[in-house]
């Protein structure tokens, strides 16, 4: 194991444990799907941070439009703004799909944002990911990280 990797896996174990006390003392007042999106995100930030993934910014929002972006992390040069899909089961349709026109265009949005926020005059190549993220209960986590799932403009496909 690396440098890195331990890092990332002193950081995981700390927040389960903070979560877990937090929890004891009754301090996860949030409703069960709120939750298990947050654990996702959790989830997906140290997965991607294991890849190599910088992560800078989580649930950003820019407060003029709604909405926000659940992870925006450099994968190299390139600017990634990512969106987490949790689920606690494998359903029929996978979680994914749950990333629809409205998010992608809201994600849009949101991108142009920050973008404009940035102190560089140029700005960097971007893409837009969505990370699966499966928390069945008695199961090891599962990813699915799909790059470029979208781009800046639809496209439809036949």
């Amino acid at each position: 194991m690396n440098l890195r990797e331990m890092r990332v896996s002193l950081a995981e174990r700390s927040l389960a444990g903070l979560n877990k006390v937090a929890s004891k003392r009754g301090r996860n007042a949030l409703p069960a799907h709120l939750t298990v999106g947050i654990d996702g995100e959790d989830a997906a930030l140290f997965y991607l941070q294991r890849k190599g993934y910088t992560i800078v910014a989580r649930r950003w929002s820019s407060g003029e439009v709604p909405g926000d972006v659940d992870l925006i992390a450099w994968d190299g040069p390139m600017l990634c703004f990512i969106e987490v899909k949790t689920r606690t089961a494998r359903d029929l349709t996978p979680a994914e799909t749950a990333v629809d026109n409205h998010k992608r265009n809201v994600l849009r949005r949101l991108a142009r944002r920050y973008l404009r926020q940035l102190p560089q005059t140029t700005a960097p190549p971007v893409r837009f990911d969505v990370v699966s993220v499966y928390l069945v209960p008695g199961q090891k986590q599962e990813f699915q990280h799909f790059e470029a799932s979208f781009s800046w403009a639809e496209t439809w496909r036949d």
